[in-house]
């Protein structure tokens, strides 16, 4: 194609709708956009979209256009993001994803480094989404779970998750501590609102607790961790974030099928980089302090 701009204009005229739109996201004038369209469909001799009041609807030539154009600016993108994270010293950006309720441990690990590296812009990401490594979306992923299998991604087993189960002095005053799995029956607990969930103590908890008696449902492990505190009934909590709170009383000794497994993924294409390689050895070391 001899004009990248006209192709570039089309995709966002099919992902935005109208012409309006599109002209926003490329910051130019709708008057180009429409030139270029017409320059499009001229050149290739046939109609890409269907003009209606509400704006343009591709035809399937311009469906076809679309995704062709969609790989292209994914691949872009996916370059921009690996050359971002090239360089021979440790500065610039260092983008790491990991579960929200890691925040307490990450980012004193992650201001710590930026600390001794005061050039380097930090962006720590959180979220329900899998930021994806081969995009460039992050240069450092810590994940949960099963091994992660996403292909050209480097994947170094990291620490377990160790979980305990916990109950307030509150709730240990007004109801008494657990008598074992036996006892189960006469208390209530703080459990996930998603049956579905694939963490290990959730999956015990549904298996040993009556249904009845999970009383009090949380979307989150930070919300559950809450409720446990405020007294709720008796729940999971992590074993570090359990030693922050002396008010917390373990129920039972921890089990091994409690425990999930944490997992360092980087791309391969950026694994080896002085950025990525510095702080991934940085947060090793730091990670041998953290309890449980």
């Amino acid at each position: 194609m001899e004009n990248w701009d006209e192709v570039r204009t089309a995709y966002q005229v099919a992902r935005m709708g109208t012409v309006s739109g599109a002209a926003e996201v490329l910051g130019v004038h709708h008057a180009t956009v429409i030139r270029h369209i017409d320059a499009l469909e001229a050149r290739l001799s046939v109609k890409l979209f269907q003009r209606h009041a509400r704006g343009y609807t591709p035809t399937e030539a311009g469906l076809d256009l679309l995704r062709v154009a969609q790989a292209t600016d994914d691949q872009f993108n996916q370059l921009v993001g690996r050359l971002k994270g090239v360089g021979d010293d440790v500065s610039g950006e260092l983008v790491l994803t990991s579960l929200e309720s890691l925040a307490p441990l990450v980012v004193p690990v992650l201001t710590a480094f930026q600390r001794q590296h005061p050039g380097l812009i930090v962006r720590f990401l959180t979220g329900a989404r899998l930021f994806r490594l081969e995009y460039g979306e992050a240069h450092v992923a810590i994940r949960a779970g099963r091994v992660p299998d996403q292909p050209d991604n480097v994947v170094q087993p990291f620490v377990s998750q160790e979980a305990g189960l916990y109950a307030s002095k509150d709730y240990v005053e007004k109801h008494g501590s657990l008598g074992g799995v036996e006892d189960m029956k006469n208390h209530v607990f703080v459990g996930t609102d998603d049956e579905n969930s694939r963490a290990p103590f959730h999956i015990w908890l549904r298996q040993n607790a009556p249904a009845d008696k999970i009383v009090f449902r949380c979307s989150d492990n930070a919300s559950i961790q809450q409720a446990v505190l405020a007294g709720a009934g008796i729940g999971f909590v992590p074993r570090w974030e359990a030693a922050r709170h002396p008010e917390l009383i373990e129920m039972m000794p921890p089990q091994d099928e409690w425990a999930g497994k944490l997992w360092l993924v980087t791309h391969v294409d950026l694994h080896r980089t002085p950025k990525v390689q510095s702080f991934l050895k940085f947060l090793k070391q730091e990670a041998q302090t953290w309890v449980g």
